[in-house]
């Protein structure tokens, strides 16, 4: 059994890894594709080692088809095409209020344990959502990605013909984008890469280089001076954090998507009051977020072969993420981690 690991600060190897026999309530997967996530670049980089345990094999944003059960699953069956939820809740705490998913005592699969970058992976019944026969194992890897997409939009309580605003077009900025088309929304997105913007452009979304118009002058023209009814910050810039502020309206709405860590952003807390404005965290997913994930990438609504940069082996994993780091305009890589026949 193949996988990959994490070894160091830029470095990730691939060797023999272990297959583990599913136990009651968990179930053994044989992974086809693995989409790498900023959080996965993030662990490459060095700066998550505080969480990960070295040589460990991460990834997350997978599709598979179950190669075993477990003593008491009942909710697939072997050969079942998945995707996988992977948060391990651990006990309740009073503090979460039931919110389990960003819940005190959360260990996140493929961070705090071992991931989906391998041949075969072994995980928890309950993470485990049914795929779609006729959506390929491919587009299948797409559901993680596409499920925080359908949670930040849900947190934003976007309604059909709202204006919206995405704040940074890469791969969950674009995916925000169709699920906010997918509501009927309007949506208009804020990128300053002159090839994302290209290609957002090509998609059909109407875009904004903040390096190069004014932004909010912009806005006002295209919404006939309604301005933004909800705003999605996605950069994690602190020209974002500047930007959200400026362009929502009167009880307007700003879901913090991207993870503000380190030095601390300027905030303008006078907008917030003199225009009761909303801030909102969204972190994450829920399970309905997941079949929403699932009927929209089953739709056809979203051309992920669009969004696709590269798929390649498992073998050449380290080549990927150095690729990764040297193109910024890149979108989605993924990681094929078994040849499936059942693939479509």
């Amino acid at each position: 059994m193949k996988a990959a690991f994490y070894e160091s600060k830029g470095k990730i190897s691939v060797g023999e890894g272990q297959s583990i026999k599913p136990g009651k309530g968990e179930v053994r997967l044989d992974v086809a594709y693995c989409g790498v996530c900023g959080t996965d670049v993030h662990i490459f980089h060095g700066v998550m080692d505080q969480r990960v345990s070295p040589p460990q094999t991460v990834g997350h944003e997978a599709s598979a088809v179950v190669a075993e059960v477990g003593e008491g699953v009942t909710n697939v069956k072997v050969g079942d095409k998945v995707a996988v939820r992977p948060l391990n809740f651990g006990d309740e705490h009073p503090f979460d209020k039931g919110f389990k998913h960003v819940g005190k005592n959360l260990k996140f699969i493929g961070i705090d344990s071992s991931g989906a970058f391998q041949n075969s992976w072994t995980v928890p019944a309950y993470t485990l959502h049914k795929l779609p026969e006729q959506l390929s194992l491919m587009h299948g890897a797409f559901v993680e990605p596409l499920a925080v997409a359908c949670h930040d939009v849900k947190i934003g309580r976007v309604t059909k013909g709202e204006n919206c605003l995405v704040i940074g077009g890469g791969p969950i900025g674009t995916l925000i984008g169709y699920v906010l088309k997918e509501k009927g929304a309007n949506v208009l997105i804020s990128e300053v890469n002159e090839v994302r913007l290209k290609m957002l452009n090509d998609l059909g979304f109407t875009t904004i280089n903040p390096a190069k118009e004014n932004l909010t002058e912009r806005i006002s023209e295209l919404t006939d001076e309604k301005m933004i009814d909800c705003a999605f910050e996605v950069s994690g810039s602190a020209p974002g954090v500047q930007t959200m502020t400026e362009v929502v309206n009167v009880r307007g709405r700003i879901v913090m998507v991207a993870i503000h860590g380190g030095e601390q952003k300027k905030v303008d807390l006078f907008k917030f009051f003199w225009s009761e404005i909303e801030l909102l965290g969204a972190r994450l997913y829920e399970e309905d977020d997941y079949e929403e994930a699932i009927r929209i990438a089953d739709s056809g609504f979203v051309p992920f072969e669009k969004l696709i940069t590269k798929v390649d082996d498992l073998d050449n994993i380290q080549s990927v993420f150095d690729e990764i780091d040297n193109n910024p305009e890149g979108m989605k890589y993924l990681i094929r981690c078994n040849d499936l026949t059942l693939d479509n």
